[in-house]
C-alpha cells in the first residue's frame, strides 16, 4: 500500500522531455518493438507523444497524447489478450491523481471480477469494476485526509471500451466521447456514430436528470460566464474522485473554500454510476475513435471520421490531435506553427490537454473468435515503476 502511495503521490514524468526510457516487460512506454507495445514504437515532437500504429488482439491502432496543463492530467491504456481488448481514456481535473489511480486500478479490478465469472463479461462485470475502483479511491482520500485534504477535490472522468468476442462494450462517466466510423452499404462512404453517453451540465437532458434527482435544490446547475456547471462549481455530473461532492464528510474545511457548499449535503450530488452499453461488432464498423473532451472541442463527430477514414491508419491519432490545435489555432486567429512554440500550463489557454486512441478493426479475426498476439499492454503519459 505504502508503495502504492508513494507511485500515486510522486512527481509526474514527464513523457515529452528529451529521454524516453524502455520498459519492454510491461509494454509501458517501451522503446522498442519488445513484449506488450503491439510491435508499435513510440515517437515524440515537443509536448506530443505518440504510436503512429501498432497491432492489438483485434485488429490495429493509434495512439497520440498532446500535453497542455504544467502537469498532464490524461491517463489511458490499451490491454489486450486472450481475454479481449481493454482501452481506457481518463480525462482528470484538480490535478493527475484520480486518472493515475483509475489508470492503475480499473483494469486490475476488471480482470479479478471477469476472472470469478471465468473470462465471462457483461455490463454488470465492468459496473462492479467502476465501483470497486471508486470505493478504493475513496478510501485513499480518507487516508490522506489529515495531509492532503485537496485529494478530496481531484477527480477524473473515466471512458472504457470492452472488446469480449463479437461484441463491443462502452462504459462512460462524464464527457470524454467514442465514434464509431461505419462503412456505408457499398459506396465507399463512412459514417460517424458516436456510442457513448455523455454527463456534462451544458446538455440539456443532463441539466433535466440532475433536477429530477434534487427536486428541491434551485442551484443544482448554475449559468456562470456562458458556461452550465453542477452546484456552480464542476461540469461534469458522473466521474471517479471528486468526493467532496459525494461524501458530505469531505465537503468541509481544510479544502478550498471554492469547493465548500453553503448548505448542508443529503444526498451525493456526482455519481460514480457510468453509462454502459453493448454494441454487436459488424462487418462495416470500421474503426472506433476514443478522446477526451480535448479533441471534441475543435472536431466535430463527423470531421474526425473523415479524418482517419482518408488517410493511411499508422499516425491516425497523431492526425487527429494535429486538425484539433490547427482548429485552436484558428480560432484564436494564430498560425499552427505559433501554437506550436507554447509551452506547457501557457498551451492551456488555447486548448487542453488531449488523448486520442483509434482502434481498428480486422473482421476476419472477431468472426473467427480468433485474437493475434502477443499481449499487448500499454500506457501513455505516465511512468509506471
Amino acid at each position: 500500500m505504502l508503495q502504492g502511495l508513494m507511485n500515486l503521490l510522486s512527481v509526474c514524468w514527464n513523457p515529452f522531455g528529451h529521454e524516453v526510457e524502455s520498459h519492454e516487460t510491461n509494454g509501458v512506454l517501451g522503446g522498442g518493438d519488445g513484449g506488450g507495445s503491439g510491435g508499435s514504437r513510440e515517437g515524440k515532437d515537443g509536448l506530443l507523444w505518440f504510436r503512429d500504429i501498432g497491432k492489438y488482439g483485434s485488429g490495429e491502432f493509434s495512439m497520440a497524447v498532446i500535453q497542455a496543463n504544467q502537469v498532464l492530467e490524461d491517463q489511458s491504456q490499451i490491454e489486450s489478450g486472450q481475454f479481449g481488448t481493454f482501452v481506457g481514456i481518463y480525462d482528470g481535473h484538480g490535478g493527475p491523481e484520480a486518472a493515475r489511480y483509475v489508470c492503475d486500478n480499473l483494469f486490475s479490478h476488471f480482470r479479478a471480477i471477469t476472472a470469478e465469472l471465468e473470462g465471462v463479461v457483461t455490463a454488470e462485470t465492468i459496473q462492479r469494476a467502476f465501483r470497486q475502483t471508486e470505493e478504493g479511491f475513496t478510501a485513499l482520500v480518507s487516508e490522506l485526509w489529515s495531509t492532503r485534504p485537496n485529494m478530496a477535490t481531484v477527480g477524473t472522468c473515466c471512458l472504457v471500451g470492452v472488446i469480449y468476442q463479437q461484441t463491443l462494450f462502452i462504459a462512460n462517466l462524464g464527457d470524454s466521447r467514442v465514434v464509431l466510423g461505419k462503412k456505408v452499404g457499398n459506396t465507399g462512404g463512412m459514417a460517424a456514430m458516436q456510442l457513448s453517453t455523455e454527463h456534462n451540465a451544458n446538455i440539456e437532458a443532463i441539466r433535466h436528470e440532475l433536477k429530477e434527482l434534487h427536486p428541491t435544490d434551485p442551484q443544482i446547475v448554475v449559468l456562470k460566464h456562458g458556461v452550465w456547471r453542477v452546484k456552480g462549481i464542476i461540469q461534469v455530473s458522473r466521474s471517479i474522485g471528486d468526493v467532496y461532492m459525494k461524501h458530505a464528510q469531505y465537503n468541509r474545511e481544510p479544502i478550498n473554500a471554492r469547493f465548500r457548499l453553503p448548505e448542508p449535503m443529503n444526498m451525493p450530488i456526482l455519481s460514480a454510476n457510468p453509462t454502459i452499453i453493448s454494441h454487436a461488432l459488424h462487418p462495416n464498423d470500421s474503426f472506433l475513435i476514443f478522446a477526451s473532451d480535448g479533441l471534441w472541442e475543435h472536431l466535430s463527430n463527423e470531421k474526425a471520421v473523415a479524418i482517419v477514414h482518408s488517410h493511411p491508419r499508422a499516425g491516425s491519432a497523431k492526425r487527429l490531435v494535429k486538425a484539433a490545435l490547427q482548429e485552436a489555432a484558428r480560432k484564436r486567429e494564430m498560425r499552427y506553427s505559433d501554437l506550436r512554440k507554447i509551452d506547457k500550463k501557457v498551451r492551456r489557454h488555447f486548448h487542453d490537454d488531449i488523448t486520442v486512441i483509434v482502434l481498428f478493426f480486422n473482421h476476419d479475426l472477431i468472426s473467427r473468435g480468433a485474437v493475434q498476439g502477443p499481449p499487448v499492454s500499454i500506457r501513455s503519459a505516465l511512468e509506471h515503476n
